[in-house]
């Protein structure tokens, strides 16, 4: 039975045209509209664009009673710098020349203005994602506009906007993947949650259960007792140090690592980097790239220990993984071959503790980085954002409204394949997960200490090249 209830038109949207909007009892109702890249066209594009409004009443039961993991706290630190002073016009405006698009969320419908492309199809699967947060939790998001950059490494210098007294200059706020302690930038999911189609790596939902399926495949046990990696070495010179951790005639250094043919692996669709094949190895070394690397949640998922050589960047996860309880730290420094080599040793001389590092790492993927969780954390981080505006948002000038056809159907390729398959269907039956309050100072001195005690203990060991 379709308890859909259509309700005339109501006016015009804030484009001009009009929409349709259905009133439904309950959320299990609810049938999102589909792409329709048969009829899509540039002339009349927002094809599937309706309103939807579900009965709260009627829904009171689905009201979602979990707490959100610990690592959302982390939105509130992120947006500090702001909680004073709240978040001008002239401050947003003031980001302008660092970011790659402008977004606006107006009634539940978003508007986009592009400055600059992006690199590959990064802002394509960022924007589907958000519209994806749309179809999920319709009508919650509130109104908001925010600048959002897609390049690899931070740019919001602290110091250049901690100067003292009051003609100091407030920071602007802008989004983007990763974020450091010497940087403003507020840390959001990346767009490989929805699909990299370039180098064909699925989006997060079935990757994560290839990934699990790999781990079956091979026990832990009968893994190479090695450290694996593959990747790229030409973006930044720790990977290029971690080449010299390889295995030569002079030295085993316990490490097996592999340069990416690129243009080998496009010509065969990189058929032979299929991450679940990879989940083979006891160990699997994670080390950053330009910044930091989506690779990170890939590694944590196989089950292996994950040897994290020092991460200088930090994702929007990584700042709650502990040191020896999810992954074992790694130098950075020339020293890095020797602490490869000693934490492999020690780890096959204590295989039932390491063994259980993968599995806490792979647990944390499953149930903390599940998609709806990862759905959860960009409703919070946008809607604790919008609170600090002083300002109503309008739609900019030469912004234009941002649809499902827009950006899945003119591909007609592996990138829209990607796109249909993370289509919401329907909301979420349930409201986000509950946002704890902000880090104490304590909190954050005991966070401090937690990461590195074990760090220095492991860095003791390895002095002492001890196999306690």
């Amino acid at each position: 039975m379709d308890f859909a209830i259509p309700v005339p038109p109501q006016g015009p949207t804030p484009n001009g045209r009009d929409a349709e909007l259905h009133i439904y009892p309950h959320r299990s109702e609810v049938q999102l509209p589909s792409v329709n890249c048969t009829a899509f066209s540039w002339s009349e594009k927002c094809r599937t664009r309706s309103s939807v409004i579900v009965n709260e009443e009627g829904d009171r039961d689905r009201q979602n009673f979990d707490t959100c993991p610990e690592y959302f706290r982390w939105i509130h630190e992120d947006l500090r710098p702001w909680t004073r002073t709240g978040i001008t016009r002239e401050m947003l405006e003031s980001g302008r020349p660092k970011a790659g698009f402008r977004l606006v969320i107006i009634d539940g419908r978003a508007y986009v203005e592009k400055f600059m492309d992006a690199y590959q199809s990064r802002d394509k699967f960022t924007l589907w994602g958000i519209l994806q947060l749309l179809r999920l939790y319709p009508g919650k998001i509130p109104d908001l506009d925010l600048m959002f950059n897609c390049e690899d490494r931070p740019n919001i210098f602290i110091g250049d906007y901690s100067g003292p007294g009051p003609n100091s200059t407030a920071p602007p706020p802008v989004f983007r993947y990763c974020g450091d302690d010497d940087t403003l930038d507020i840390v959001f999911p990346d767009w490989s949650f929805w699909g990299w189609p370039e180098i064909n790596i699925k989006p997060w939902v079935p990757l994560m259960e290839d990934l699990k399926q790999g781990n079956k495949r091979t026990k832990w046990s009968n893994r190479e007792a090695h450290a694996y990696w593959k990747g790229n070495i030409k973006v930044s010179m720790v990977r290029y140090k971690l080449l010299g951790c390889n295995l030569s005639r002079e030295h085993d250094w316990k490490a097996r690592v592999f340069m990416q043919d690129w243009d080998k692996e496009q010509e065969q669709r990189f058929k032979n980097s299929n991450l679940a094949d990879q989940c083979v190895h006891r160990y699997k070394i994670y080390v950053e790239g330009v910044g930091w690397s989506v690779s990170l949640k890939y590694i944590l998922a196989c089950d292996s220990v994950t040897l994290m050589v020092n991460p200088y960047y930090y994702d929007f996860f990584t700042r709650s993984l502990v040191p020896m309880h999810h992954y074992w730290p790694i130098k950075d420094d020339d020293d890095m071959c020797n602490s490869i080599k000693f934490a492999v040793d020690w780890g096959n001389t204590h295989q039932q503790k390491v063994r259980a590092i993968g599995k806490a790492a792979s647990k944390f993927t499953e149930e903390q980085l599940r998609m709806e969780k990862v759905y959860d954390y960009m409703f919070h981080s946008l809607n604790e954002y919008s609170k600090l505006l002083t300002f109503k948002p309008t739609i900019p000038p030469n912004a234009t409204e941002l649809c499902l056809e827009e950006l899945a159907c003119p591909a007609q390729d592996l990138a829209t394949k990607f796109m249909i398959d993370t289509l919401v269907k329907r909301p979420s039956f349930s409201s986000p997960c509950s946002l704890l309050p902000p880090f104490s100072p304590t909190d954050l001195d005991n966070i401090r200490i937690r990461k590195e005690t074990p760090i220095k203990q492991v860095q003791m060991w390895e002095k002492n090249m001890s196999f306690i």
